[in-house]
């Protein structure tokens, strides 16, 4: 009975002593950890990207005609075209009263035929006294005289002519025609006004061409050239591309800014006056490029999911930069060689177990 105890106790003491091997074996094989997500990957892709130089400025008139009154004290009778109507080179715009100009034309017309009548007489009386200057018949003094008349009648049938044509001009300024094709942009004709010679009638945008009148700083004029791309934001939200016609060769003393001329095309949400953004291309850089989906904003920062050998996600805080052709570009914080999450990187944490799976094909 007594060697029965014995070797109970033999092996009670033998089981303590093997526990804690067994505990630490049973440590040494834990399961895997469990991916907490399948996701796939992609690697940051570097590309050259265009440059762009943001500015403001307003929206004007490349060039503005001013219509005007020539002829002086006429009633205007008519005003054909309103603001914001297309008018084309020649046409009508506006109509002065012309009766009297019409009468002083007709009265002009008859004193030029009765000067042309006198000259007639005066010349047949000259060419008498020519033929008849050898014959000593009339004094040389009364040939001189019909010689003079002469002269003074054709002189007479100029003067006349030429008012004749001064009418004609105050006949055809009655109708206030374009300088060229555009836009009316301002109209001060009122019908029935008696208006004076040079008055403003009129305002027309030439050929309807605006132009973005970019404000920069001397830095930045240096970086634009002329026949550079610049695009104008509408303030609905269109872009409408134009081209840089002239930088303008002084900078304000004030404001230390210059003005950059860019020609824009018709578009109808472009108004002059507007004063809207827009941003020039100035070249091209190399970038790195990652989709949408790998950059995560958390507490107002970016963040993507770098992979490591195990499947393990490290959470890296990134600078990005501008968007082109659906991808992001990435300024600092990650490395070009890095593999990152894209699909399912809004659902990690710094840490978690990921499955990599291909990416479906498009």
């Amino acid at each position: 009975m007594k060697t029965r105890f014995a070797c109970l106790s033999h092996w009670s003491l033998c089981l303590a002593a093997a526990l804690p091997l067994i505990a630490n074996a049973a440590d040494s094989v834990a399961p895997a950890a469990k991916p907490s997500l399948t996701v796939t990957v992609e690697t940051p892709r570097t590309a050259a990207l265009s440059v762009k130089l943001g500015a403001r400025g307003n929206l004007m008139a490349w060039q503005e005609a001013i219509v005007g009154a020539e002829a002086s004290g006429l009633r205007l009778a008519k005003v054909n075209v309103n603001v914001g109507d297309v008018v084309k080179r020649g046409q009508v715009l506006a109509e002065f009263s012309a009766e009297m100009v019409a009468a002083e034309l007709a009265q002009t017309q008859a004193q030029l035929a009765e000067a042309e009548a006198e000259a007639a007489n005066a010349v047949a009386n000259g060419d008498r006294a020519r033929s008849l200057r050898a014959s000593g018949v009339l004094t040389a003094q009364l040939i001189n005289q019909y010689l003079t008349a002469e002269q003074t009648a054709k002189a007479r049938v100029e003067a006349q002519r030429a008012a004749e044509r001064v009418q004609k001009f105050r006949l055809a300024q009655t109708h206030v025609l374009a300088p060229d094709s555009g836009v009316i942009s301002a109209r001060a004709a009122t019908v029935g006004a008696v208006v004076p010679a040079g008055m403003e009638l009129f305002r027309l945008i030439r050929q309807s061409r605006l132009e973005w009148r970019a404000e920069l700083t001397a830095a930045e004029m240096a970086r634009v050239k002329t026949g550079a791309v610049a695009t104008v934001t509408t303030p609905a939200g269109a872009a409408v591309q134009g081209k840089v016609r002239m930088v303008a060769p002084t900078v304000d003393a004030q404001t230390r800014t210059g003005l950059v001329y860019v020609d824009l095309p018709v578009h109808s949400e472009l108004k002059a006056g507007m004063f809207v953004s827009g941003e020039f291309d100035v070249g091209s850089a190399s970038a790195l490029l990652v989709s949408p989906q790998s950059v995560v904003v958390r507490d107002g920062f970016n963040y993507v999911f770098r992979i490591g050998a195990d499947n393990k996600v490290t959470q890296l805080k990134v600078t990005v930069g501008r968007r082109s052709d659906g991808k992001i570009e990435v300024v600092g914080g990650l490395p070009a060689n890095a593999t990152i999450v894209m699909t399912g990187a809004g659902f990690l944490n710094d840490g978690d177990t990921v499955k990599v799976v291909a990416a479906p094909a498009r």
